[in-house]
Formats: C-alpha cells, structure tokens, sequence
C-alpha cells in the first residue's frame, strides 16, 4: 500500500506541471487502466512484481485523478464578454471576510444571478469580492459602502450586490506566489469588487443576517471568536498572533513582524500546527480518558461497557478534527488530523500500525481532498520532517528503559530527545527549505528551542481556554497571553538583529538540490555508516550556488510583472540597475515587498548598484522604500524633489539630468532627460506633472540599445527627437506611458524605430492601457509586441543577438488559460 501512495503522489505532481490537461475521457481510461493494474498487482505472486505494478497503478490513479479533479474546477468560467460589466448577484457570505484598511475582502457564494438588459450572465458558483470605503478605490462612487454596511458583512449573511468581475488573473514571476493557482484551489472562478449602487435600481442590501448551512456555521464560528480577541485586545499589536493560533487567520499580523518570525525560523509556530492540533487533541484524550476510568465520579463503570483508552482515542480525535475546522483546514492541520484519526481507528481495531503506514495514509487523503497541496511549501515541510523524524529513527520508543531510569534520568532522556529531533529536523529540511525560500535561519534551532515551550506550553492554552470561558476571566487570560507573546517577540527580535541570523542563498538548479538531498541522506544514516563526514561534501554546490547570472559580453533585462507599473531589472556580469519600482497596491503591501524584493533574493541579489525612480506616480515609485529597506541600494537616481521620502532615505541621492553617462564593462549608461530648465518650471517642493520630468534612459550594449523612457508624453518625445536626432534608435523600446493615447506617437516611433517594445500594464487595468490606436501603430511598423498582463515577466538577453523569454510561456500550467 505504501509504495502505490508514493507512486499516487507522484503521479499528482506529474499532472501539476502539465501545460495542458488531457481530455476526460483519456483520464477516464487511466483511471480503468490504474485499476487493471492492481488487480494484476493483487494476482501476481512475486514481490518485486507486485511492488512495481502498485507504484506504477498508484502513480496513473494520481494522474487521472488530479486531472478530473482539475477539469471539475475549470468547469466553470467567467465569459470574456462579461469582465468589466455590472452584474448583480444574490448569494451568501462563506468566508471569514477580511479586513484591510481600504475596504474589506470575502468570498461569496452565488446563488442567483438576475437578468440585465435581458441577458442572463453566466457566473461561476462561488467568486473573491472586495468592496472598498468610501472614496479608497479610483473605480468606485464616494458613496460606495458606509460603515453599517461593513459591520453587516458577515460570514453566512445574505446580500444582493451589483459586482463587476474579471477572470481569475495574477502577476507571474519566476520563483513568486502563483496567485491563479491559489485561486484555482479553493474553486473561485472569478474576482471583482461591489459598485456603487447610487444609480443601480437594485440597491446592495443585506437580504438575511445568517443563513445556516455547515460551511456558514465554521465560518461564522471563526468570526466570533476573532472578534472576541480582538476586542478583548484593542489596539494591542500581537493580537494578530492570538487570532492565528486560535482559528488560523494570520492576516491581522503586521509584515515586520513577519519578517521577524522568517528570520528566526518560528513563523510555523505562529499558526495552527500539528504541534498545536497534537497538543489539544492529547489534552481532550487525557481529560476523557481519566473521567471515563472514574466513570464520572459515579458508580456507572463505564471502562467495562468501553475501554477508556478507545474513549480517549476518540475524543482526541474529535477535538482535533473541531479544531482543523476551526484553523481553516490548511495541509499541516490536514495531515495531523489524518494521521490522529488513523491512529484512533487502528486503535478501535485492535490493529498495531506503523508510523509510516500512518503517514502514507495521511498523504494518500491529502492529496485525494486537495490535489493542489503539492503547489505549496507547507505541503513539502510538513511531510519532509515527518519523513526526517522516522528516517533517523528519533520517533522510536524504547520500552521499558523509561520505566526504570529515575524522574530526573526521563527528563535528561527526554530533553535529549528533543534537542537530537531539532537537529535532524534542521539538518533535514535545509535543502528543501533553501529551494522553497533561498535562505535558512541559522539562529532559527535557538530560537524555537526558546519559543516552542512558551507557545506550545503556554499561549496557545491561554488562548484557547479563553475562548471558551466567560468575560472578565477570558479577558485576563488573553492579555496574559499577549504579555507572554510580546516578550517573545522582543527576544526573537533581538536574534533576528544579529548579522548572522540568516543565511540568504539563490534558488538553487534541480542538480544542485538532488545531490545536496542525497548527502542529506548519507548525513543522517544510522551510526556505523562509513564516512558520513565526507557527505558534507554534498553541500558544497549548494553553499556556492550564486544563482543565475550574465555571462561575459551580456547584458540581460527583465521587466518584472508588477501589475499596472514599471519595474525593469538591468544586469550585467558584475552589476545591477533597477529603473522604477513598481505600484503600491494599498496599506503596507507594494511591488516592492512583494514583487521585487522576494525575486531579487530568489535570484541571490543582495545589492543594486543603480536604483532609478522616473518619477514621482505611484505606479512607478510606490515600491521603492521597500526595495530600500530590503535590498542595499548603493545610488539613486530620480526626478524627485529633494524633501521626497525617497530621497531622503536614499544613502546617495542623485537628481536626473541630460547629459549624465557611466560605463559598466561593455554596457554604458546614458541619460537623456530631463534637463535641469525642466525642474525650474516645476514647485520647488512638489512636481505638478510628475511625467513632464520622467527619467528617460539609453543603455547601449553593443550594437544593441535599449530606451526606458517612463511616462514621457508626446511633449517630451518631441523634446527627445529635437535634441537627440539620430541617436534615439534602439533594439528595445519600453513603451512610453505604458502605451497611454497621449505618448508613442508615430514620429516617436519612427525615430526610435524598435524591433521589440514592452508593455508594462496590468491586467483590464482602469486606464485601459494599452489604448487600441496605440497598438496598431507599433503592430503597422512590425514592431513585435510583449505585454506582462499577457506574457508574464519578460527576459531579454543581449549578447550578439536577442533573445526573448516569457514566463508564462516557459512556465506553462492548465490553469492560465491563455
């Protein structure tokens, strides 16, 4: 059984990196043909046979099942014609709505959906909303949702609301979140926000307060018990943490603290882990088992109608399986819960089973409910160190050597215990923890060996106890747990300040992974294994693998997908420029910290040699004190006034002007606008048209130039042609203004005359970027055309020729649609 879970496993991966699904009919036939083969498998007497047909039935069972799956899902589609119009639905609020600070986020299920114009549209069954406060959202009306509206907005409530909708669509980058397949997990189909219901006859309105069904129940659960911690807890910082612990929402803790926690290696404490699920459910086991032996402190003898250890069995169960339900049913709780369950089922049974049937299992059901989990980190790690822990043998009991050591020897023993399984775990999960983040937490064994205890043992009991107790006493225990959540935040704090509390690596090649895990393997082997020393060896690759450079004579520009804004990456052999820095997309969260920076560390880049922000619009500088704060920026360079917040964080500020060149090898540099007249026809403090001043750019390498030129418009493209005729020809052209109506005008064009341009704009963005007039111009001068809401991140490599790369094309999934 074992080996055919592996090979089901397998076969689930396979079918997650498929550029296309087979038809369902092929997958049809898989899944007869699976079935054939354990029949043989069953049949056949010899071992080996045996083994080999289960794998390989376990493995086409996995394909074909991910793949009905996956065409199950896909079933449902938004129609192209619909996106960007109004549409009003009815339905009900099945999630835990998520607030934020211009509005607040939910899923909703669509019940109905009305006719408009005598046309019904066709929506899928459940869709991701946000609606947005008054005047935050440039689409929406002022009057768009008032604060009793937002209070009303509950999971289980009922709503008719005018939506508008776009099909699923997120940024896609090398090495980052796949937001489609996120999406694609959890069965929603489409995204949008509520309009304005100022001129809709059909007014957005609560239809019901609570609609009951098992899903609105868990949800509405969850809700209130966030809200009783966070109002037990105003304005304190770590409640955020309490709420995670105790339902599994983690988006109310702030992005630094985050950042904290990734450092130190205890970010999968501040959830609901198996620690936690392992916890409670041995908790309930306990409780019930003692009351049952003592049959309630009556004369009842229950322990004769049923052994107390199957009532403990089964109350740890149940108690596990609630409080899953409660965490949002994430894969490390699945694979708890399963595991418990297995073990309680086996026990019931009268079976002995082993810790790796029991883990097969839990893969086997993950996998059959959520064929996705294998897309996500949290998959891998939990299952890796379960497989760690049973490969070193640490999760072996020796029976009877407890019974007879004294207390203080059972807690030397179990101390070492403990501090060996950290080790192994640590050593374990490295290479796979380097190719999910790039980095490891050196200081991370001593920080969990310092917040395991105070979390496991303390807060999260705290904070559990207090929600099912009374006012004041839940208000005590849950400040008392914030007090204990905040020391420990500060202490984690001060490890995460020390130099060497992190080790940043590149995402490393498959090779390099593959031998660094078998040397993982030989580290670990049992004592008596000849030269396990010599395994460190295996790490070596790892430890020095840079990441993917330019090669001597190359230069290579990649323009990041970022949304509706600019971010292009320069490289070199030896150095790096970043011109513009993305939009900020609301609260705390831009391009920066959610783009650029993860891709820059996934690439192993630690520095910028040049950072140019063209100009002062959000959607090109609304990332930059992110990429700052994460990445050392040795000098920038914008058309910022000098009291601009970026220029004032920048180390060396430098303000664009004509005539400003520098050579890096065989690539040079060379700014071509604006003029110092320009920033004197400007406030001194504020710049009135900030794209009347963008930082205009000609990087020549070779006999290739590339032109980034912002948001200039036809003023300044007029500008350029009179002051630099016949030296604005270039292979690359970044398209001005992201293709606005008001720029890339034909004589622009014409002098430029491009063989490649690059649309940086995000998808059905509210200008309508790329304007349609604008496009035919290029398409008519057979200028090849790359947009990154259609292609993804774009690479261009230089060198004697030019190559061109598209993520979304090299990176092909059944889920992009395209």
């Amino acid at each position: 059984m074992r080996c055919a879970i592996i090979g089901f496993a397998l076969g689930v991966v396979f079918l997650q990196i498929q550029p296309a699904l087979p038809a369902s009919w092929m997958l049809s036939c898989l899944l007869v043909l699976a079935t054939a083969l354990f029949i043989v498998a069953g049949i056949v007497g010899r071992r080996h046979v045996t083994l080999s047909a289960k794998f390989l039935a376990g493995a086409i069972f996995g394909f074909a099942w991910a793949g009905l799956f996956a065409q199950y899902y896909l079933r449902q589609e938004l129609p192209p014609q619909w996106e960007g119009r109004d549409i009003t639905l009815i339905g009900t609020v099945d999630s835990l709505p998520s607030h934020f600070e211009r509005g607040v986020g939910f899923t909703f299920a669509v019940e109905q959906v009305l006719a408009r114009d005598g046309e019904t549209p066709v929506v899928p069954e459940r869709v991701s909303l946000a609606w947005y406060r008054p005047g935050t959202h440039t689409t929406a009306a002022p009057d768009d949702m008032d604060e009793t509206n937002l209070s009303l907005l509950q999971a289980g409530s009922r709503w008719r609301l005018t939506v508008r909708l776009k099909r699923p669509h997120g940024n896609a980058n090398p090495h980052l979140f796949d937001y489609e397949a996120w999406l694609l997990e959890r069965n929603l189909r489409a995204t949008g926000y509520v309009r304005s219901d100022r001129k809709q006859q059909l007014k957005n309105q609560m239809l019901a307060a609570f609609v009951a069904s098992p899903r609105n129940l868990i949800e509405a659960a969850r809700g209130n018990l966030r809200d009783r911690i966070l109002h037990a807890l105003p304005d304190h910082r770590y409640a955020g943490v309490l709420v995670a612990l105790v339902i599994g929402d983690q988006r109310a803790i702030d992005q630094s603290d985050w950042e904290v926690f990734n450092r130190t290696g205890v970010s999968h404490l501040v959830a609901i882990s198996g620690l936690h699920i392992t916890m409670i459910a041995a908790l309930f086991a306990a409780v019930m088992g003692g009351l049952w032996r003592r049959s309630f402190f009556t004369d009842a003898r229950l322990p004769l109608l049923l052994p107390a250890q199957k009532v403990a069995a089964l109350s740890g169960a149940l108690a596990a399986f609630v409080y899953v339900l409660l965490a949002g049913f994430g894969v490390p709780a699945q694979r708890t819960l399963y595991m418990l369950l297995v073990v309680a089922l086996a026990l019931w049974s009268g079976r002995i089973i082993s810790i790796s049937h029991v883990l097969c299992v839990a893969l086997a059901l993950v996998l059959l409910i959520d064929p996705w989990a294998v897309l996500w980190p949290g998959f891998w790690l939990s299952f890796f160190a379960v497989g760690v822990i049973l490969y070193t043998g640490l999760g072996r009991m020796q029976a009877g050597a407890a019974e007879q050591a004294s207390r203080a020897g059972n807690w030397l023993r179990g101390v070492k215990a403990a501090g060996m399984t950290q080790y192994a775990v640590t050593i374990g999960l490295l290479p796979l923890t380097v190719l999910l983040f790039g980095r490891i937490s050196l200081i991370g064994p001593l920080a969990n060996a310092v917040a395991i205890p105070v979390i496991g043992l303390a807060v999260t009991p705290l904070a559990l106890a207090a929600c099912v107790l009374p006012a004041p006493l839940s208000n005590w225990l849950l400040i008392a747990a914030h007090a204990l959540v905040e020391q420990l935040a500060g202490v984690l704090a001060w490890m995460s300040s020390m130099p060497f509390a992190v080790w940043q690596a590149a995402v490393p090649s498959p090779w390099t992974i593959a031998i660094a895990l078998l040397a993982t393997l030989w580290i670990l082997a049992p004592r008596g294994w000849p030269l396990r020393w010599l395994a460190l060896c295996g790490w070596l690759p790892l430890l020095v693998d840079s990441g993917s450079r330019p090669g001597a004579g190359e230069m290579w520009v990649t323009a990041l997908d970022v949304g509706q804004g600019m971010a292009v990456l320069v490289e070199t052999p030896e150095r790096r420029l970043l011109y513009d820095t993305g939009p900020g997309y609301g609260g705390k969260s831009d391009a920066g910290n959610r783009v650029i920076v993860p891709y820059l560390r996934a690439r192993g880049i630690d520095a910028l040699d040049a950072l140019i922000v063209s100009h002062a619009d959000i959607d090109h500088s609304g990332g930059a004190l992110s990429v700052m704060a994460g990445i050392e920026v040795a000098t920038v360079y914008s058309s910022l006034a000098a009291a601009h917040p970026i220029a004032v964080t920048a180390a060396d500020h430098r303000r664009c002007r004509e005539g400003q060149t520098w050579q890096w090898g065989d690539t040079r540099f060379e700014m071509l606008y604006p003029r110092p007249e320009h920033y004197a026809a400007q406030p001194a403090k504020k710049i009135s048209k900030p794209n009347a001043v963008s930082c205009t750019i000609k990087i020549t390498h070779g006999d290739h130039v590339v032109l980034l030129p912002g948001d200039i418009e036809a003023p300044q493209e007029r500008e350029l042609i009179a002051s630099h005729a016949g030296q604005l020809k270039a292979t690359v052209l970044l398209a001005p203004h992201h293709g606005s109506g008001t720029s890339s005008t034909a004589a622009f064009l014409s002098e430029v005359d491009p063989q490649i341009a690059l649309f940086q704009v995000g998808y059905r963005n509210r200008f309508r970027h790329p304007k349609l007039q604008v496009l035919e111009r290029y398409r008519d001068l057979g200028i090849k055309i790359l947009r990154n809401d259609e292609d993804g991140a774009i690479l261009l490599k230089f060198d004697t020729d030019v190559s061109a790369a598209t993520y979304r094309e090299q990176h092909r999934r059944y889920w992009y649609g395209r």
